[in-house]
């Protein structure tokens, strides 16, 4: 039985625990399935969801071990029960060719603003507001490693955008450590830019709370 993978993604979206989904496959045979869901189920009962669905709609068994299930929250970022970091707003100062965004973090009830300059062209704002976000995370943790934004790009898994960032930071003995981080965006592409590069760092944050 041939399968459309297009029409398995679109299905796959449509399960109440999936935000987005994006099917590998070689020929006809699946090699990876990736999903992305909200925190609210156990990973395990998404990837139960996934084969039934596959199973009932297509009649195809999915193997548990091909399914790759990441949780985000798409309207919070949880930094930790004592690092709590809330994206407040995102400004923009257009002057002539040039451009400054402005991100603004709220933590602790104080706000921190970071920001960023370059060219006014669609193609360089996704960094800007990385740049600006990154700037406004130091501002907010005065004891936050040296952070700098490796990559930002705007991706379709299955029916929806999502924002992927690539951090890097100093690691031990000066070693570089990447983190990956990503948001849907199903609405501003602004806010979903932010949300990633803060997602990226959760861990590295929620440590400078303990």
């Amino acid at each position: 039985m041939s399968v459309n993978f297009r029409e398995l993604e679109e299905g796959l979206t449509r399960l109440e625990s999936v935000d987005a989904a994006r099917v590998v496959n070689q020929g006809d045979k699946i090699t990876e399935i990736h999903i992305i869901a909200a925190s609210d189920k156990p990973s395990k009962q998404v990837a139960r969801d996934v084969q039934s669905l596959a199973m009932a709609r297509f009649g195809l068994p999915i193997d548990h071990r091909v399914i790759s299930v990441v949780q985000i929250s798409p309207h919070q970022l949880d930094l930790a029960t004592a690092a709590r970091a809330a994206l407040r707003g995102i400004n923009e100062s257009p002057n002539g060719t040039r451009t400054t965004i402005e991100v603004v973090l709220r933590h602790d009830n104080e706000e921190h603003t970071g920001t960023a300059t370059g060219p006014a062209v669609a193609s360089a704002r996704l960094r800007l507001i990385g740049d600006a976000t990154i700037d406004a995370i130091e501002k907010t943790f005065d004891t936050v490693p040296p952070i700098a934004l490796d990559s930002i790009t705007k991706a379709q898994v299955g029916t929806r955008d999502v924002i992927v960032a690539v951090v890097a930071t100093a690691g031990d003995r000066g070693a570089e450590d990447l983190n990956v981080g990503s948001a849907l965006a199903p609405g501003s592409v602004d806010d979903a830019a932010v949300k990633a590069v803060l997602n990226a760092l959760n861990r590295r944050l929620a440590s400078l709370g303990e």
